[in-house]
């Protein structure tokens, strides 16, 4: 990991954990990676998901530094086309402005070319099988969506299951998640994960631990400045004058 986010000085201890001596670099971080790979084989897993999440933020870094670490990223995805790395699924997430903007992947032209796909059709024809997809923004229909499913999760490793689907059902997520985005402003897209600590630790927790409680009649959806991010607390807004704070 140190390696792709182009920092070759890694601390020793954890180099000698690695068994990696000197400067860590392209051959000792794939040659772990590798390692890791045969002893999942070994040990019967089908293989590894390694998810390289907000790789936009290589953006920030100085010049250097991010040079390094997208030819890092070029290098990672030539091996794993070559089949070096059997049972490795390679995930890269990253905004819009990190795979079309100038400092982004577009600032390495092999990584570009390696990663380009055309999205100049219509959404509803774009190729799940392309190197890159472009991900449908959050409304309503998919938070809710995503509600059910994490419940269904939920449902499936405790013994309050029927107690779950009665009092956590469609309809009372559906009223969750509207609550939440009401909060943030209508903003849909960046509700998720206030809406799904809420719904876990607030809702499906307490029905599974407390036989009497039921969401409708003993929860009321609160939240504060402290659990927000500043995304969230800008799109919170104020909802009072004598919330705005002045400065002086």
């Amino acid at each position: 990991m140190a390696w792709l986010a182009g920092q070759p000085n890694v601390a020793a201890h954890a180099k000698r954990y690695a068994g990696v001596k000197g400067d860590l670099d392209h051959f000792g971080a794939l040659n772990f990676l590798q390692g890791v790979l045969a002893v999942l084989r070994d040990a019967g897993q089908a293989g590894l998901v390694l998810i390289l999440d907000e790789v936009e933020t290589i953006q920030r870094v100085r010049s250097d530094v991010r040079d390094k670490s997208l030819n890092a990223l070029r290098q990672l995805l030539d091996e794993v086309d070559a089949g070096r790395f059997a049972g490795l699924y390679l995930l890269i997430t990253g905004t819009p402005a990190f795979f079309e903007g100038p400092q982004g992947i577009q600032r390495l032209e092999p990584l570009a070319q390696r990663l380009h796909v055309d999205f100049q059709s219509e959404v509803r024809f774009d190729n799940p099988r392309a190197v890159q997809i472009r991900l449908p923004a959050f409304d309503l229909d998919r938070l809710c969506l995503v509600g059910n499913r994490v419940r269904i999760i939920f449902m499936q490793h405790t013994p309050a299951a029927a107690r779950i689907a009665q009092r956590c059902d469609d309809a009372y997520i559906r009223d969750l998640a509207q609550a939440v985005t009401g909060k943030l402003g209508g903003k849909v897209g960046i509700a998720p994960r206030i809406f799904l600590k809420k719904l876990v630790a607030d809702v499906l927790d307490r029905i599974d631990q407390f036989e009497d409680f039921n969401p409708r009649q003993h929860y009321a959806l609160t939240m504060r400045e402290a659990e927000l991010s500043p995304r969230e607390r800008q799109a919170m807004g104020a909802t009072d004058v004598d919330e705005i704070e002045l400065a002086l």
